[in-house]
């Protein structure tokens, strides 16, 4: 016999309604400022600045992206940012993986006091000067290493990976490994790993972000424009052109048709420039990422 679909009353559809109603605009109200960006990147910047701009672009200008992608320091940005993202993700998850695996094996004894030491990082640095004078006499400022090996290890992502080697790992699949005479480390290599490519891609991809958009590092650490990342050179890129308008405008003549006509367009243009890698990347990794924050999550 089969089951009768039960009857939708009014009152459900009117709730179902409102919840799409809802969910839309939320949606909107996110993903709009990034197509915003977008189309103003590509558009006529008089034309955005009377409020014209606003579905589709309008007067296709690629001033901006001109501007931007025929400075050379762009591609220098490009190729350090792009070392430091690939090297730094693959030190991050060979360091923080393992760590955590270790630390939720409860046959572990120190794992509780060492977990301590790691959770009041957390909370307690030495603060920016001891920062610096530690990195100086390690050799690290003006090296690209500055980039990778600090921030070696995220607690947070540490904790997150910790938890799903605790609550998400079966424990009869272990004792059937050990029962097999598997060790720990290919009970871990052959066994935790392959089954864990949701959370690792999820951690891996914190860190690529984290990689990706390190900005004061360089700011900070980094004199030589040589091994200065994306973000350094788009931030010099764009208060460079926002001090040559301000300064011919402030002249008179044909510098405050400049700072009308392109300044916010090759704004518009770095966001994109800086964005677009990550933006391009993260729909191969989004089925592992939804999956992978659920399955780390602490489970109470």
């Amino acid at each position: 016999m089969s089951a009768t679909p039960l009857k939708r009353t009014p009152g459900d559809i009117v709730f179902a309604l409102a919840l799409g109603a809802i969910c839309v605009a939320v949606l909107f109200a996110v993903v709009y400022p990034v197509y915003f960006v977008v189309i103003a990147s590509v558009s006529d910047p008089s034309l955005i600045s009377t409020g014209e701009v606003w579905l589709w672009p309008k007067g296709v200008n690629l001033f901006g992206y001109r501007e931007i992608l025929n400075d050379e320091r762009i591609w220098t940005g490009y190729r350090n940012t792009l070392l430091y993202s690939v090297a730094g993700t693959a030190l991050n998850l060979v360091v923080t993986i393992p760590a955590a695996y270790a630390l939720s094996r409860p046959e572990f004894r120190p794992r509780r006091i060492l977990m301590l030491f790691f959770v009041f990082t957390m909370f307690f640095n030495g603060g920016l000067i001891p920062t610096y004078l530690l990195y100086r006499d390690l050799g690290l400022l003006d090296n690209w290493l500055v980039f990778v090996l600090p921030p070696a290890v995220n607690v947070y992502n540490l904790i997150i990976a910790r938890a799903f080697f605790e609550h998400s790992l079966p424990k009869e699949l272990f004792e059937a490994a050990m029962i097999d005479g598997v060790s720990y480390l290919q009970y871990f290599a052959r066994v935790a790993l392959p089954l864990s490519k949701a959370i690792v891609s999820v951690i891996g991809l914190y860190y690529l972000l984290q990689h990706w958009n390190d900005f004061f590092t360089g700011m900070v650490f980094v004199r030589d424009n040589a091994l200065q990342p994306l973000q350094i050179v788009l931030r010099d890129i764009l208060l460079s052109n926002q001090a040559f308008a301000g300064g011919v405008g402030a002249s008179g003549g044909s510098g405050t048709s400049y700072d009308q006509q392109y300044a916010d367009q090759i704004k518009y243009g770095v966001i994109v420039v800086s964005s677009l890698p990550v933006l391009v990347l993260y729909p191969f990794l989004q089925r592992y990422f939804e999956k992978g924050v659920l399955i780390g999550s602490v489970k109470g």
